[in-house]
């Protein structure tokens, strides 16, 4: 029976052929960021990164879908819209 440790993750070895400039560039951000190795910035990088992808589709996602409706479906999610922001300023 394997049991799975919380904040653990099975690791892949792998070696990269890197440009000079690119690894000094690493090194110096290793540092800054207090990070224990190389490795685990790569991974925070990658994982930046996908995030971020992954924000812009959910982003062309949204537009695509209002973009997509019409004067009066459009005209009903503002009124939603402007309901909600109404509720939000009455919290108080």
């Amino acid at each position: 029976m394997i049991i799975a440790m919380a904040g653990i993750t099975r690791k892949a070895r792998r070696t990269f052929s890197l440009s000079r400039e690119s690894l000094d560039y690493l090194e110096k951000l290793q540092k800054a960021k207090r990070h224990r190795s190389i490795s685990s910035l790569l991974d925070e990088l990658i994982r930046r990164q996908q995030e971020a992808n992954d924000m812009r589709a959910i982003s062309a996602s949204i537009s695509s879908y209002y973009d997509s409706l019409n004067e009066e479906q459009a005209a009903e999610q503002r009124a939603w819209g402007q309901f909600a922001e109404s509720q939000w300023s009455n919290e108080d």
